[in-house]
């Protein structure tokens, strides 16, 4: 990406995870106030493939070999996307764009976004025969001078957010995540500790996590991130998830939201005939016509776009992403 300038090299991770301390009591609390976007998710992903005994392990092996079966995809049919938001950002700011990418897991989009790597790299990287019994302490020096060896990272900072801790930390010690914040926005607030750093967000990600997250995390992130600026807001989101709660919340914050119209993404093969059955159903009674893709094994995501009020007359997203 010729508009973005380099770092110098051997840039370090400030290797800090803020953690929320959020008692028990809390969380229980926070637990019982269930929305009807929460029950309408909880219905959906219930018909999809459950990773989550290899999405927190401490280091990303296991987690891979299972992604690659299914030929998980969307982080490289998401970066052109986010590559054109980071080169117009930086053309506005004229200085380094700094990212907040939700459900960030081993830092997978830092990865693609700062040292210009596709799946294929990261599944033929974390896939090797030498790594097979390694211990994590070997893979995570192996990634620091992977990812260091590697062209130098753009001029774009990355703060990744998940609730999957071990996950972020591993991302964080090989230099992906300039910061790491663990916390589950759906059930406790926001660190105080993070506020400073998201109020310096330009540009916020997401590839898969939406689902999994509802309004009330965007409820707690928006005071932050749009203390300093206001940042723009990109989602990729499975279709059979609803996405207006999550408008309306923006929109209350003066965002304008706009989805992609005409333009799908796969993000992965289905997992076995009963989770495309389950799917496809869902979209139908939604009302939506399952395309040929869906129909013959992939999911598909589609793309919004949430610009503050100002930003969002010029340019319209048909003329940033023209079909």
């Amino acid at each position: 990406m010729a508009c973005l300038r380099v770092l110098y090299a051997g840039r370090r991770s400030k290797a800090t995870v803020w953690r929320s301390r959020t008692t028990k009591a809390l969380m229980g609390n926070a637990m019982e106030r269930t929305t009807m976007s929460d029950a309408a998710f909880e219905e959906i992903n219930e018909a999809k493939s459950n990773m989550d005994n290899i999405y927190n392990q401490s280091d990303p092996r296991a987690y891979f070999r299972e992604l690659k079966k299914l030929d998980y995809a969307i982080p490289d049919t998401a970066k052109p996307i986010f590559q054109k938001l980071i080169c117009h950002l930086q053309r506005r700011r004229d200085d380094t764009v700094h990212v907040l990418d939700l459900g960030c897991s081993y830092g997978v989009n830092a990865a693609l976004l700062k040292h210009d790597l596709s799946m294929n790299d990261l599944y033929e990287h974390w896939g090797q025969r030498r790594l097979t019994g390694a211990s994590t302490e070997e893979v995570v020096e192996c990634d620091q001078h992977f990812f260091a060896d590697r062209s130098e990272p753009e001029n774009i900072e990355v703060i990744g957010l998940d609730q999957a801790e071990s996950a972020v930390a591993f991302a964080e010690e090989v230099g992906l995540l300039d910061e790491g914040l663990v916390v589950n926005l759906e059930t406790e607030p926001l660190p105080e500790a993070a506020r400073e750093d998201l109020a310096l967000v330009d540009l916020v990600t997401s590839t898969g996590c939406v689902g999994y997250v509802t309004e009330k995390s965007f409820e707690s992130l928006l005071p932050a991130v749009t203390r300093d600026r206001r940042p723009w807001i990109a989602n990729f989101v499975l279709r059979m998830f609803p996405f207006d709660a999550i408008e309306e919340t923006l929109s209350d914050w003066d965002y304008v939201t706009e989805k992609l119209e005409g333009q799908t993404f796969v993000q992965r093969e289905f997992s076995s005939a009963e989770e495309q059955g389950q799917i496809v159903e869902q979209l139908r009674e939604k009302g939506i016509d399952p395309t040929r893709e869906e129909t013959q094994g992939h999911l598909l995501a589609e793309f919004y776009l949430s610009r503050p009020m100002e930003d969002a007359a010029e340019p319209p997203i048909g003329r940033l992403f023209p079909a």
